[in-house]
């Protein structure tokens, strides 16, 4: 197989499956393990790929994002700790945003049942997740809706959002880095968690440690503008006081 195509399919995978791993793909291709390591050099100085231990993510850009499927596949039992960490952290807030995404989307899931709420969301599955909680009232922002992500977009939502003031707010990244900030594919999706970043008092970022070093096409926010972020044990420690040196407290859970 010529390296250009076998390139092409190790990306193709990736993106399908979230990540690749160098032992599955020698016997799948054909290819020695140097062989597989040195393509997945090529595409990472490409910035589709990220290394990780034992092989590579696929890393979400302008021309290519996951779907709500995909990340419900992916490091379920990291984002369900995450999720968890983070929900201890309302900490008498009455009014939560709750931003798109498989991760946020559960910490809907865990909110204190008991506590009295009023939850703003442009997630259609976070809304779905607070049906039922008696003292939860849930505002789901209008507009677009992405099919991708199962979330709404445009002026409607920044309208609603607008006229808010939120006391805190949990929000999701595609990409996480100190040199580009915060980042999503969509410039869409970027501007409706920009304007969470402005209407909310407090910030809380959740990610699991495969975005950490990543970048996308769209920068919404800086590290500094979070009080804490919550991710997973499987964040080095060295990488993770890289990262709490730009400000926000770091929670590995």
């Amino acid at each position: 197989m010529e390296p250009e195509l076998r390139q092409s399919t190790i990306l193709g995978l990736a993106r399908e499956k979230g990540r690749v791993d160098v032992t599955k793909l020698v016997p799948e291709l054909g290819a020695a393990a140097e062989t597989i390591r040195r393509d997945l050099r090529v595409l990472v100085d490409r910035g589709l790929l990220r290394r990780v231990h034992g092989g590579a993510v696929a890393v979400e850009s302008a021309g290519f994002e996951s779907n709500v499927r995909q990340r419900a596949a992916s490091n379920v039992g990291e984002k369900r700790r995450i999720a968890a960490a983070a929900a201890t952290l309302l900490r008498g807030a009455e009014t939560v945003f709750i931003d798109e995404g498989f991760t946020p989307g559960l910490i809907a899931r865990e909110l204190d049942q008991q506590a009295r709420l009023t939850v703003v969301t442009a997630s259609l599955p976070a809304a779905q997740a607070l049906a039922d909680h008696s003292q939860v009232t849930v505002l789901l922002l209008g507009g677009r809706m992405r099919g991708r992500t199962l979330a709404t977009v445009d002026h409607w939502a920044l309208r609603m959002l607008g006229e808010l003031v939120i006391d805190l707010a949990f929000l999701g990244a595609n990409g996480i880095s100190l040199q580009h900030g915060l980042t999503t594919p969509d410039p869409a999706v970027a501007a409706v968690k920009q304007e969470a970043v402005r209407r909310s008092r407090r910030r809380v970022l959740v990610g699991s440690h495969t975005k950490f070093g990543a970048s996308s096409f769209c920068r919404f926010a800086e590290l500094a503008d979070f009080e804490a972020v919550v991710t997973g044990s499987e964040l080095p420690a060295r990488e993770a006081q890289r990262y709490a040196a730009a400000g926000p407290q770091l929670i590995r859970a």
